[in-house]
């Protein structure tokens, strides 16, 4: 039988819950306690809860609870790019029917008025399913927003990386690499982060998600994960890429900036290039490129970038029911 109970009343160590996410099917890094701390206390009201069958610990679901409207929501973390249930691979039907009734029934008690969920892209499980977003549907669930998030797949053979790209991007690579760009990892993120303040600015005016102490704060806390690679010139930094491995199968390319003076250089298209390749050295099979749309409205010429790339649109949903 199953049992949810909230994170707080579980007993559960953060520790406990990390080594679940870090064992489980499709959990990533947004799943963790240690992630999600890094967000001051008082910025969410954190409603995780954690979900056992016969007394063992069966399911994480990070949360929030959000006063919207006049309306108590239980949502996926605002701090984390997924959510929803994190479970083994051995997830069956049956279960994932019990999971979502047993969400929507503890919902209801805790006098919530809704539930909104953000998954994971399928590319983050390790055995493909789409088990609980059929128990979502099948259990009133519907549809707030289908984002396309752009997926670049890295297990092809060694060095034929480049002949997937599209004539473009394969010529942009080379003009790159004729002009002396070099492409390695570093720390420069106080140069990067004003380039991409410039780039956020001046092509959809907004700033970045992250503040640079925070960015500086998650690297300290995840040194093998988050990873910032710098295309230079003469030493200069003149375009860079902040990663983050989500889990072992997928790394997420989370903030991508260059200098628009250096834009002939063409140095955002090495950077992949380079990063392409050695995250498909190092066992990685997906590449996420993140959403080319907002709101389900399409970014034409991003999507047309990322394509240039051998990039494929795959859904990231948010769900929700009212209750």
């Amino acid at each position: 039988m199953f049992r949810i109970i909230s994170f707080t009343d579980s007993g559960l160590t953060s520790e406990e819950w990390d080594d679940f996410v870090s064992g489980s099917d499709n959990g990533t890094i947004f799943h963790t306690r240690k992630f999600l701390s890094y967000h001051p206390k008082t910025r969410f009201k954190d409603a995780s809860l954690v979900v056992t069958k016969g007394g063992k610990l069966f399911s994480v679901f990070p949360a929030v609870e959000i006063i919207k409207d006049g309306k108590k929501i239980l949502s996926s973390h605002s701090g984390a790019s997924y959510g929803g249930f994190v479970y083994n691979i051995d997830l069956n039907l049956k279960d994932s029917f019990e999971l979502v009734e047993g969400l929507s029934d503890f919902s209801s008690g805790a006098k919530f008025d809704r539930i909104q969920l953000t998954l994971p892209p399928v590319i983050y499980e390790s055995k493909y399913s789409n088990y609980i977003d059929f128990a979502l549907v099948k259990n009133g669930f519907k549809y707030l927003k289908r984002e396309i998030s752009s997926v670049v797949q890295l297990d092809i053979k060694e060095g034929k990386l480049l002949s997937t790209y599209r004539a473009e991007a394969r010529t942009a690579v080379n003009k790159s690499i004729k002009k002396g760009v070099i492409v390695k990892e570093c720390d420069a993120f106080d140069e990067y982060f004003e380039i991409l303040k410039k780039n956020l600015k001046l092509r959809h005016n907004v700033t970045p998600t992250h503040t640079i102490d925070e960015l500086k704060k998650l690297k300290k806390m995840f040194p093998e994960k988050i990873r910032l690679w710098g295309a230079f010139l003469d030493k200069k930094l003149i375009a860079g890429v902040c990663n983050f491995s989500a889990n072992p199968k997928v790394v997420l390319a989370f903030y991508i900036s260059h200098d628009e003076e250096y834009q002939e250089y063409r140095a955002v298209n090495l950077l992949f290039y380079n990063i392409m390749k050695t995250y498909q050295e190092e066992g990685y099979r997906f590449l996420d490129f993140g959403i080319f749309t907002v709101n389900m409205e399409p970014n034409w010429g991003l999507a047309r970038f990322k394509e240039n790339f051998g990039a494929r649109g795959i859904f990231r949903d948010t769900l929700y029911k009212d209750l």
